[in-house]
């Protein structure tokens, strides 16, 4: 039908004027970060070594809402409000009766949902004084919209990238350095975190962490970025959401079922949280489904532990579901995905049992994928690809069901760097590695000695 709508789209006067801080409606009291020398509660003086005291305060904030700096918001404003799609040609090629949407947030500059804390953190660290910002990147996102963002406030950027990312995305390392950045191969030699870590050649988010953490730690004029897990990062993300609620509203529908990758959780936070909110409020009820690798189950098979956001054990450590700070992901397309561990707030919700996460192999979410961009256009990244496999999933359990049913699900970037992956994946030499009993294993052997979780 030619007058049925696809496209859902804000002006820039309905960018959101404030990010939601759903740390005040978690169910019970919000378990503390560690120190992780003395491993008492870790507070805001603990942190200011790496961060501003913008952002501590965001971290900590119990205000239920926190209004977003004009200077951010005009920032936004370069692809900010991103648009919603109705994927109706997936629905067709599906025969489903469920009603398909996606965010996309792919039309940003560096290609992901990434900038939408990338711009606030900038900006904070610009209004301290900062000179400098370090950080790592798994597939690339991150570095590349941390870089985008320095540059807009005179930052000066050094970026420590996972060694298999590093290898297979060259194009993500070239966008950072277009955008005046530093990047190193992780793990790299300039540090002791990295040079601890030469058996793994290949790399990991926790080492990469290790090593910014360290450059950070030791420069008075340097701070530290993080792209997730922390829940200034969950905050700023909110405004995916937002937006999507608006634009739901402008389709006519809510809806019945929302769906994000997860990695670190900033993503599947962004677009779920304004939604959570209502439910734990009692004004709706939906459901909401994380879907995150096999090669790296961290919410599906992980411990709920408390454990190091990095490998050298130098962050705080955080209540999380993990697989161990030292756990090495085989490296996997989705490196976006390769974390051990999950941002606390996404943890207790699925402890509590809002969320439900599901874990996918490597070419199911890749043949997922293909099945998106051969009906709707876009070639998707390989993290959200994940959720794409799951949606198909919750499509096919409506057709099978005969009812109708409306999912929304966040997709979070495109594909375009990604393209060695999907030509792995079409000439049939992309490998299925899981997560084995032995991993687990080796992994809950290895966890801290820190208070037990109930």
């Amino acid at each position: 039908m030619t007058d049925e709508q696809v496209k859902f789209l804000l002006n820039e006067r309905e960018v959101p004027t404030d990010w939601v801080n759903l740390l005040v409606d978690l169910p019970g009291e919000p378990l503390p970060p560690l120190h992780p020398q003395t491993l008492e509660p870790a507070g805001p003086p603990d942190l200011t070594p790496i961060f501003p005291m913008g952002l501590i305060e965001q971290e900590v904030s119990g205000a239920p809402e926190i209004p977003i700096p004009e200077q951010v918001r005009e920032a936004y404003k370069l692809w900010r409000p991103t648009p919603l799609f109705r994927a109706r040609r997936l629905e067709r090629e599906l025969d489903t009766p469920a009603h398909i949407y996606y965010k996309y947030e792919g039309v940003s500059p560096p290609g992901s949902h990434k900038p939408n804390t990338a711009i606030a953190q900038a900006h904070e660290n610009a209004r301290a004084g900062v000179r400098r910002l370090v950080t790592e990147t798994g597939a690339g996102q991150w570095g590349s919209a941390l870089a985008f963002a320095c540059s807009l406030f005179g930052l000066d950027c050094e970026v420590f990238m996972v060694g298999s990312s590093y290898d297979q995305k060259p194009y993500r390392r070239s966008m950072m350095q277009t955008w005046g950045a530093t990047v190193h191969r992780s793990p790299s030699t300039l540090t002791g975190s990295g040079l601890a870590q030469q058996a793994h050649p290949t790399g990991s988010l926790g080492i990469a962490i290790s090593e910014a953490v360290e450059v950070a730690a030791g420069r008075e004029d340097t701070n530290y970025a993080l792209g997730s897990v922390l829940n200034h990062v969950l905050l700023h993300q909110t405004i995916i959401g937002q937006e999507a609620a608006a634009q739901m509203e402008m389709a006519g529908e809510q809806p019945d079922v929302v769906v994000g990758c997860v990695g670190g959780g900033s993503n599947f936070a962004g677009l779920s949280f304004p939604f959570v909110r209502k439910v734990l409020r009692g004004e709706t009820k939906m459901r909401f489904l994380a879907a995150e690798p096999s090669a790296c189950p961290t919410l599906t098979r992980g411990a709920y532990r408390y454990d190091f956001g990095d490998t050298a054990g130098l962050t705080p450590l955080m209540p999380m579901y993990t697989l161990g700070h030292d756990f090495v992901p085989p490296p996997v397309h989705a490196g976006g995905l390769r974390y051990h561990g999950d941002a606390p707030m996404l943890c207790g919700l699925v402890r509590a049992g809002l969320v439900e996460a599901r874990a996918y192999r490597q070419n199911e979410t890749f043949a997922a994928a293909v099945r998106f961009a051969r009906s709707e256009g876009i070639i998707p990244a390989p993290e959200p690809a994940h959720a794409i496999r799951a949606v198909i999933e919750e499509a096919e359990a409506a057709r099978e069901a005969g009812e109708p049913r409306t999912i929304l699900f966040g997709l979070c970037g495109h594909g375009h760097f990604d393209l060695g992956a999907y030509d792995a994946f079409l000439a049939g030499e992309l490998e299925d590695p899981e997560f084995s009993e032995q991993d687990m294993d080796e992994a809950l052997a290895a966890l801290p000695h820190a208070p037990a979780l109930a």
